[in-house]
């Protein structure tokens, strides 16, 4: 059985010097046959970021960067990504939890089980 993709929203928040985090919602992809080592973050803005599956994963427990992508974790229920660009740096912070089913989901995929 061959794997298939796996897209997933998560609510972030963009984090800026104002009072108020920005709410944004992300897809969240996974295409095996493209790379089956990485996933993609999706902003409505039409930005695409890719990083290693590993990355993301590893940047739940400890601070984990490739490239222009860096993810740590935040407390024990969230974590940061941030994307750098020429421009500066975009700040997300996501809840963990969406973060882990969607790595939970991709694994699932890649072994060709039904995703829950």
């Amino acid at each position: 059985m061959s794997a298939t993709a796996v897209e997933e929203h998560a609510w972030g928040r963009i984090v800026t010097d104002a009072p108020q985090a920005r709410p944004v919602r992300v897809a969240l992809r996974y295409e095996p046959a493209e790379d089956p080592r990485a996933i993609h973050f999706s902003f409505p803005s039409g930005s695409d970021w890719t990083l290693p599956r590993e990355v993301l994963e590893t940047g739940l427990r400890a601070p984990a960067r490739s490239g222009d992508v860096e993810v740590w974790p935040c407390g024990r229920v969230q974590a940061v990504v941030e994307f750098h660009t020429a421009d500066g740096v975009d700040v997300v912070q996501f809840d963990t939890s969406a973060l882990r089913r969607f790595i939970r989901h991709t694994y699932a995929a890649a072994a060709g089980a039904p995703i829950d």
